[in-house]
């Protein structure tokens, strides 16, 4: 396993947030569970660094793990949105873990 795909484990198991680089940007991310699509790897995970009008639009975005680089686990926590329900996004993805 990679150190991405660890730190990502461990920020989805223990709630923490993380930083990291995606398609030339830092994100802040909080992330909620990890799955599988055709033999690849993705997070849905809340991106904070991007400028909603307010909570209430939050939701996840999906970050294939591939493009992630630089990560960092991050102590401070975050609490799952409350919407959100641990499911893969479609049929034929495979959910891995989830907060």
């Amino acid at each position: 396993m990679n150190d991405t795909r660890l730190q990502l484990m461990e920020a989805i198991a223990r709630r923490r947030m993380v930083t990291a680089h995606y398609n030339g940007n830092v994100m802040q991310l909080a992330p909620h569970q990890m799955f599988e699509r055709r033999g690849d790897l993705f997070v849905s995970a809340l991106n904070l660094s991007k400028n909603w009008r307010s909570p209430d639009d939050w939701k996840l975005g999906h970050y294939k793990l591939d493009g992630l680089a630089v990560t960092e686990l991050q102590d401070a926590e975050f609490e799952p949105l409350p919407s959100f329900e641990a499911a893969a996004p479609h049929e034929d993805d495979t959910l891995l873990l989830a907060v």
